[in-house]
């Protein structure tokens, strides 16, 4: 089981940037990739983002394309979001997921084991 911890949220006006980071611990050494999710309030739990650790191969909703960035720093077993130019559409808590196997798909749920317990985003127009 690999223990994830979110931090970096907070309130943003619109145009800002965030740099979320999510620290894993426990068995670490079986992490295929990481990913970020995020919520708002009264709908689904989305796909932001994802990244394979081994290789770093990234993935991304069309929502954050373009403004997101994903990366990992292995050495210290934490994976990051950039977030530049932020709408307040973006307000939501962000999650962070990590998942042992090898998926076609990062973007389901379902891909992932372990999740941490969000951190919130809110942007402010």
């Amino acid at each position: 089981q690999v223990q994830l911890e979110e931090s970096g949220g907070g309130l943003v006006q619109a145009g800002g940037s965030l740099r979320l980071s999510c620290a894993a611990s426990g068995h670490t050494d079986s992490t295929y990739a990481m990913g970020w999710f995020r919520q708002a309030p009264g709908k689904e739990r989305e796909f932001v983002a994802a990244i394979t650790w081994s290789d770093g191969s990234t993935y991304y909703a069309d929502s954050g394309k373009g403004r997101f960035t994903i990366s990992r720093d292995n050495g210290k077993n934490t994976v990051y979001l950039q977030m530049n130019s932020l709408k307040p559409e973006d307000t939501a808590v962000y999650f962070c997921a990590a998942s042992r196997f090898y998926w076609s798909d990062y973007s389901r749920r379902s891909s992932y084991e372990s999740w941490g317990q969000g951190t919130q985003v809110t942007v402010s127009s």
